[in-house]
Parts: structure tokens; sequence; C-alpha cells
């Protein structure tokens, strides 16, 4: 049987006269009740019914170990609807920390069941599709939209409205859902799984501005464990920056490089002041194949376990 773990999110909301706008409305049986049948024999359990924006990382965490505990009790599969402006911080969690003895599979919407065009109903049954289809399993956590299959490595929201909002900017989708089936590009890739990981590190995310002068990175050195900077093309830092990142580094708190353009990484060619090069020649470290919002998502599980950036987490 699949559990369907309902949380909120715009999948859930309603127009609201009196709020002047949406608002969380539905639980899992109203949502269910809207959607009509499903794919599979499904068990309902509501969570919690609130925005995406509203969950810190003990509750995200909370969440992931609620996820636990469905697939310890014997659970086929595991889809949660979740709201998407944090989903891809949600994916990646689950992604980096549960196990694959099931699959599991997150999904939302875009628009609400008050919208001409609400696209809830899709995705909620394309990713019981997804939970419940023999070649899901052994693969980590996965995000369902618009017809695509995502791992939840990848996934990041690259739209504000558009019902297929969602991408993988460092990869390729690992399958598709239609009205034949679910359809998979490859077999599972094995990748290392931090069991319980932990968001207890306090990581910024700064992005660099032109003519910066490391301000923002200054004030926040004092309040934070590590830092991710979001710098320009490959890496690239105007060199007013340098004194400040020097000073993280001298504190031993780790700075990771993350690019500002939604596609590619940072590199090490640029040899200037404030280049990518010479930045990572200071001990800076590249965020890799990483959206600047799950680089930081990632250096605080590393920090949480007391393990380098990217140390033992695949």
């Amino acid at each position: 049987m699949i559990t369907l773990l309902a949380t909120g999110g715009t999948i859930s909301m309603q127009r609201s006269a009196e709020a002047g706008g949406n608002v969380p409305a539905l639980d899992g049986r109203g949502l269910l009740d809207l959607v009509g049948d499903l794919a599979a024999e499904v068990r309902i359990e509501d969570w919690e019914r609130l925005p995406a924006v509203h969950r810190g990382p003990g509750a995200v965490c909370a969440l992931r170990d609620r996820v636990a505990a469905i697939l310890d009790g014997g659970a086929a599969g595991v889809v949660v609807t979740h709201g998407t402006d944090t989903l891809e911080e949600i994916a990646y969690l689950f992604a980096r920390t549960l196990p694959r003895d099931a699959p599991v599979v997150l999904t939302g919407a875009m628009r609400t069941s008050s919208d001409a065009g609400w696209d809830g109903p899709r995705n909620l049954r394309d990713a019981v599709r997804v939970a419940a289809a023999p070649l899901a399993a052994g693969r980590p956590a996965m995000v369902v939209f618009a017809g695509k299959v995502f791992d939840g490595h990848d996934v990041a929201k690259l739209h504000t409205s558009d019902p297929d909002a969602f991408g993988a900017p460092h990869a390729s989708p690992l399958g598709t859902v239609d009205d034949d089936g679910v359809w998979f590009g490859g077999p599972p890739v094995r990748r290392a799984v931090l069991r319980g990981g932990q968001l207890t590190a306090r990581v910024a995310l700064i992005p660099l501005l032109l003519g910066d002068d490391g301000a923002l990175l200054d004030l926040a050195r004092p309040h934070f464990d590590g830092v991710v900077l979001e710098a320009f093309g490959r890496g690239n830092a105007p060199p007013g920056v340098l004194p400040a990142v020097g000073r993280w580094l001298s504190e031993r708190k780790p700075v990771v490089l993350a690019s500002r353009c939604p596609f590619g990484e940072v590199g090490g060619e640029y040899a200037f002041e404030g280049g990518g090069g010479q930045l990572l020649s200071l001990g800076v470290l590249p965020a890799g194949p990483r959206t600047p919002a799950l680089a930081r998502l990632e250096l605080a599980l590393a920090l949480s376990a007391g393990m380098p950036y990217g140390g033992g987490l695949g």
C-alpha cells in the first residue's frame, strides 16, 4: 500500500475571500475527494497543512523522520504532497538521508483547486503511479511534476508560476509519466546515503554584488558556521570580497563557491584577482553540480555530521 503524507502547500490551497488570496484548506481526504480515484490503494496521513516557507530545519527533519518511520513500517511507497517554494530542499534532504527500501515521491501544484487548470490532480496521480512502479525501487527520493520524474539530488524550481516549473539544471530528468506508463531512462545510480542527517549547522547563502566589498560576509561571519557564495559566471568575484573571504577561512569556517548562473559549474581557469581560480586556490570549495540553495543544504548536512563538504554524501 502507498502512504499519502499530506503536508499542505498550494496543492492543498483554495482561494479565500476573507483572507484575500490563497490559503491552505484541504486535508488529505479533501484532496483525494477532488482528485478522484488513484491507480493504487492509498493510505492517507495528515502531517500538517502549512505553506512550504513555514518550515524550518527542525520541522523538515521531523518530516523526513516520519517518512523514514513509514518506510520502516513496511509501506510499499510514500507520496508527500508539499509546497513548491522549498520542494527542492525537501527533496534534496530526502534523497541524501532516506533509505531506498521503497520509493519516496514528492509532488505539489502551482495552481489551487480554485483556479482553472488546477495541476494538482495530474501531479498527484502521476506521483502515486511512480511510487507504485516496480522500476522506481532502489532510487533516491524523487520529484514528480508536469509529467517528469526528477532525482531529488538535482531538482530545482525554475519558474515562479508556470505549471511546468521544475527542472534539473545539472542533470537530466530520471524519466517521464504518460498515459501508457512510467518510463525511466536507466537503472538506479548508487549514491552514498547519510542516514538520519541533521541540519543543526547554520549556513549562510550570500549573493555577491557589483563592486562588493565583503560587508555582508563580515556581518554574517559571527552568526554562521559556513557560507555559500553566489558568485558570477564560473565563480568570479569582485576583488573587494577577498579579505572577508580570508577572514572566514582563518576561522576555519568553510566557504563554498557557487554560481548565480542556472546552468554549469564554477571552475578554476580565471586567475585574475577575485577570479574563480584564485578563490579555489585560497581554499574555497567548489559547489559542484548544485544550485546555490542545494549547495547550502549540502554544507549544512556536512557540517552537522562533522564531515567535509561532500564527504561521504555522494
